[in-house]
């Protein structure tokens, strides 16, 4: 066996955390079609994987919800516990509470793209990987119902309106980009481009564009 082939096998800590992921979150599901919590997390490590991440990033992105919606601090104490200080270091920073319940939304999110500005490209890839996954969720949507009919519905929900939505993956963007770059940022990018179209303001679509490089 050639010593890539070696490089490319996972180690069984990949495993517990998968099986650790699906027994915590296993009272969740996504929003939408209602699928298993599972499969947002294993979609996210996928991303990861593909995009050049390594072990530790992968494990991270089945974990990255995990201090946030199932325990807060004693939480990422268990994940360092278990899969390592470099593991719950990533989680940490993809966290934007770890209160319950979570503080306001506009305030929680404003803090939350503030610091990710500054985090190291390791988080970053994780980071992206989980929004790129999101938003691809959310385009879905948008193209089962219609954007009229999408946001109208936004319309009744107290923080996913379009005009928040817009707002707040524009804001990833911009944090993302901040001194890092990788191919999974170029496919983020094109994806707030096309939100923005679907459902934004002539100002967002600018913003997005500009942002993603074209213009």
């Amino acid at each position: 066996m050639s010593n890539k082939t070696n490089k490319s096998l996972l180690s069984p800590k990949f495993a517990l955390a998968l099986q650790f992921a699906n027994e915590i979150h296993s009272k969740q599901s996504r929003r939408g079609l209602g699928a298993p919590y599972i499969s947002h997390l294993m979609a996210v490590s996928g991303l990861v994987m593909e995009y050049g991440g390594n072990e530790t990033q992968a494990i991270a992105a089945l974990l990255h919800d995990s201090a946030e919606d199932r325990g807060g601090r004693p939480m990422l104490e268990t994940v360092r516990v278990l899969f390592g200080a470099k593991v719950a270091k990533i989680v940490e920073a993809c966290t934007d509470t770890f209160d319950d319940p979570k503080p306001e939304w506009p305030p929680r999110k404003k803090a939350y793209l503030k610091a990710m500005k500054k985090k190291p490209g390791s988080t970053k890839l994780v980071c992206c990987a989980d929004k790129l996954h999101n938003i691809s969720n959310t385009l879905r949507d948008i193209r089962a119902v219609g954007a009229t009919t999408w946001k109208r519905k936004m319309a009744k929900t107290e923080n996913n309106t379009s005009t928040k939505q817009c707002w707040y993956y524009l804001g990833c963007l911009k944090s993302l980009s901040k001194r890092w770059n990788n191919p999974i940022l170029n496919e983020f990018a094109r994806s707030v481009v096309v939100l923005c179209e679907q459902v934004g303001t002539d100002e967002d679509v600018s913003k997005a564009r500009q942002l993603a490089g074209g213009e």
